[in-house]
């Protein structure tokens, strides 16, 4: 699984109008399945994420994660991030897990991050969504499991 995480002051999930989830200082996090991920890749990239140390210790470093400051955390489903875009100049998306795998392992991914974090907000799969934050730093990075 991928996840392009991006330390925000703020970020929210528009959906036809509505605001369908928001948050304050935290991690706005794009998530994509990819094909033959697993809950395995899904636990071991929530567990990379909610400890990833990006938010300023006392002295000014990023010492702290997402736990340690109680900070929002924004789950947006975003299936591009599996395109394979090494030759012409369109993307290919076959690297992406299949829409019901998708939408399955997303899911789960919102479910177990629930459990562990108090603060969750997501966006909603297949959905067109208008996504809107403010970069903090700017800070972002890209996550991907290697579980299998």
């Amino acid at each position: 699984m991928i996840g392009l995480l991006q330390r925000v002051s703020s970020a929210s999930v528009v959906v036809d109008g509505a605001t369908i989830g928001a948050i304050d200082a935290g991690l706005m996090v794009l998530v994509c399945a990819e094909r033959n991920d697993t809950e395995k890749d899904a636990d071991a990239l929530l567990t990379k994420l909610l400890g990833y140390r990006v938010f300023a210790d006392e002295a000014g470093k990023m010492n702290r994660s997402v736990t340690d400051t109680n900070g929002g955390l924004l789950l947006v489903p975003q299936f591009t991030l599996a395109a394979d875009t090494k030759s012409g100049t369109r993307p290919s998306f076959t690297p992406a897990a299949a829409p019901a795998d998708g939408l399955r392992l997303f899911n789960y991914f919102v479910e177990q991050a629930r459990l562990r974090h108090p603060t969750v907000q997501t966006g909603q799969f297949g959905a067109d969504m208008k996504v809107s934050l403010t970069n903090d730093g700017p800070v972002t990075f890209w996550l991907q499991t290697n579980a299998k």
